[in-house]
């Protein structure tokens, strides 16, 4: 294909396809994973000499910016996000107290972000939390995955972004993974030790949500029709060093929830369709089960994990998975390295990742906030010297 007619899509689609199109494709803000702080943003359009706009938040929970046009037309960035709307039905309480802002989503959970000097909002009130058995299930009221306002102008932007523009897109999901909202309503001491002493309970909240989560992505995926690519799904199964359960409990409860979803999503879709999957962490033990689940995206390649060699995952697992983000460390190198450091560690991962195809750039999570311009431009000034094929 000549060089004038790569466009966006066609470049991610060659990506996901395991071979190798232009140039890697970029990504920035294409979904809540994959995005940067509002803090950050500001000082990027600053140092881009980009006019002062209005900063929507894409997240409120991590503070994202939604990123504008002129950014991503700057920064030839090739994937967009498509996320679900606010439910009509609910009306989040939000108020200030005690020196926090806080704010309680529609799951009930309490989020609180310091007044002073706070960059996103941590969870701090579980609903479930004294909830005794199943039974104490059955009078809880649950979020509804049908509210028309989560499908508001869904099919419009999918055929602008794909037809029109001609960008590849990720359909965002209506709530985090299945075991992550277990653990978030229940918190996370409970839940962990309901996995072993409660197991009953346990299995029931993995399968309510897992069948809220059916219900939305059945909805949004005929709302999308033919006009999909990609769709996002998460768990955080793994911490800095290793799974956060043990594989034996991970295959016993969470697996089968995972396979029985991901089948779902794909026997739903009119269109053959990736599943990008989100975990943090060391979880390069894990992977051959992610992929027997039905996960096709791994993102992101935490790359300072332990076990995460970003050239290893290439060699075992790179004709099955794409990998989508691990182009730079977010824990030390982006924040806190020089720009030169950010190069170097840019050419790295895309020398380990890139060949073949498979690979989509974006940093290790998101940006954050205190991330300076000089480094996000040296990602992507070293992008453009070493993600060329030809």
């Amino acid at each position: 294909m000549g060089e004038n007619n790569w466009t966006s899509r066609k470049r991610v689609e060659t990506a996901l396809d395991h071979r190798e199109p232009d140039r890697v494709p970029y990504d920035l803000g294409g979904s809540i994973l994959t995005g940067i702080n509002q803090k950050a943003y500001r000082r990027l359009r600053q140092y881009l000499g980009l006019p002062e706009v209005e900063i929507e938040i894409e997240d409120m929970h991590q503070q994202l910016a939604r990123v504008h046009e002129d950014v991503k037309q700057r920064l030839s960035v090739d994937v967009y996000g498509l996320n679900p709307g606010a439910p009509r039905g609910f009306v989040r309480p939000h108020w200030t107290e005690d020196g926090y802002r806080k704010i309680r989503d529609e799951w009930g959970i309490e989020w609180w972000m310091p007044e002073d000097g706070g960059f996103y909002y941590d969870m701090r009130v579980h609903p479930l939390a004294n909830i005794a058995d199943v039974g104490d299930l059955a009078g809880v009221r649950w979020p509804d995955p049908l509210d028309p306002g989560r499908y508001e102008g869904m099919a419009q932007r999918a055929d602008e972004l794909l037809n029109k523009k001609q960008v590849a897109y990720i359909l965002g999901r209506n709530a985090p993974g299945v075991f992550e909202i277990a653990m978030w309503v229940r918190g996370f001491d409970n839940y962990y030790a309901d996995m072993l002493g409660n197991p009953r309970l346990a299995e029931a909240l993995l399968d309510i949500v897992c069948e809220i989560k059916m219900k939305y992505w059945a909805k949004a995926l005929e709302t999308v029709g033919d006009n999909v690519m990609m769709v996002s799904e998460a768990d955080d199964l793994c911490g800095q060093y290793g799974p956060l359960t043990s594989p034996d409990l991970y295959r016993k409860m969470i697996k089968p929830r995972h396979t029985r979803l991901f089948a779902f999503i794909k026997k739903s879709a009119k269109a053959p369709v990736k599943i990008f999957y989100h975990c943090c962490g060391a979880v390069a033990s894990l992977i051959p089960d992610l992929i027997e689940s039905g996960i096709d995206i791994l993102n992101p390649v935490q790359v300072s994990a332990a076990g995460m060699d970003t050239r290893e995952l290439k060699r075992l697992y790179g004709k099955d998975l794409v990998f989508y983000g691990g182009g730079v460390d977010t824990q030390r190198v982006l924040p806190y390295g020089t720009p030169q450091e950010v190069r170097d560690e840019v050419r790295r991962r895309i020398e380990d990742l890139a060949p073949g195809g498979g690979f989509i750039f974006n940093t290790v999570h998101n940006i954050q906030a205190d991330v300076p311009p000089e480094n996000i431009m040296a990602i992507w000034e070293a992008l453009q010297e070493y993600g060329v094929y030809r």
